[in-house]
């Protein structure tokens, strides 16, 4: 079944003892097979939301509306078996933390067999033989003795090529990284950066990168959205967002990237004020009390997305004024 993923007007709510928390609002999004889209964007915008969402998920204190259609398919409409039976299937997710991805009293072997359970046409030494060459091409020397390893022995860089390759052994056709390299050092990111370059030239489905990180959306990604306070306030092809960006959040995220600066500074550069309630999101534009640009028409009505050159659209009154 892999095809395209369309999101459309997504929003996600969660129900608390404080009131509605509205994490997501009229997210739109769209993927092709063979493409890497990235989702960026500072703590608490809505990033884990819309991947959870996606790979179906949320708790049972969400309340979800729109569409996610993945090769024309309604996932939300589909009932708890075929939910089911797509994670692992057509969708595969890898977490943001390898050091909890695996059950610490089984081997890696062992549960890397269990993980190919849809494949009834394959024999345990057929599955096994996958696995061997697939924790090969992830990177990993020795795999025949690695497969007898639990967790604790491997390393957080070699638990995170093995996750990768447990959602790889599922031939899925949307492929879901949320933070991918967030508890590793900065040589295990590079290598992790460098493996998932790799992997992409052989692998036609979908890829959903899940980052704050700037670096390594442009390093890995085709397309990149941009979140803001649950909405997506930007996106397009990586060209354009990071040469050519439109939306003042997006301008400010970047002129916060340390990678950006030459030279050692005093202090890092921040974006003035935080991110509003999501409990109770402002009306008008959710950057307008942060944003440098606002005027008038920020505060009044919520700004629709403005198509600009390609597939780069900008959700700013300033941009369509």
């Amino acid at each position: 079944m892999s095809g395209a993923l369309a999101v459309r007007d997504l929003s996600v709510r969660y129900e608390t003892a404080q009131g509605a928390v509205h994490a997501l609002r009229h997210v739109d999004i769209e993927a092709s097979p063979g493409e890497v889209v990235g989702i960026v964007g500072e703590s608490g915008c809505g990033k884990s939301t819309l991947v959870t969402a996606l790979a179906n998920l949320l708790p049972a204190n969400a309340r979800a509306d729109g569409a996610i259609l993945y090769d024309g398919v309604d996932l939300a409409g589909l009932d708890a078996r075929r939910q089911r039976m797509l994670r692992g299937d057509e969708i595969a997710l890898i977490g943001q933390d390898p050091m909890t991805a695996f059950n610490p009293v089984l081997t890696i072997g062992d549960q890397l067999v269990d993980f190919q359970h849809h494949r009834r046409d394959l024999g345990r030494a057929e599955k096994r033989a996958r696995i061997v060459a697939m924790l090969g091409r992830v990177g990993i020397s020795d795999a025949e003795r690695r497969m007898k390893s639990y967790p604790h022995e491997l390393s957080g860089g070699m638990r995170q090529r093995v996750a990768i390759a447990a959602a790889l052994l599922t031939d899925p056709g949307l492929l879901i990284a949320d933070e991918p390299t967030t508890a590793l050092d900065v040589t295990m990111e590079a290598q992790i950066i460098h493996l998932l370059r790799e992997l992409r030239r052989d692998y036609n489905g979908i890829v959903i990168v899940v980052s704050h990180h700037l670096g390594v959306i442009a390093e890995l990604c085709d397309r990149v959205y941009v979140m803001y306070a649950g909405e997506v306030v930007e996106g397009g092809d990586v060209d354009a967002i990071f040469h050519g960006a439109r939306h003042p959040y997006t301008r400010a995220l970047l002129a916060c990237d340390p990678a950006g600066f030459p030279d050692r500074l005093e202090r890092l550069p921040t974006i003035p004020g935080s991110l509003p309630s999501l409990t109770v999101p402002p009306t008008g534009c959710v950057y307008a009390p942060r944003c440098e640009r606002a005027f008038a028409p920020c505060g009044l009505a919520e700004p629709r997305p403005v198509p600009l050159s390609g597939s780069h659209m900008a959700r700013c009154h300033a941009v369509s004024a």
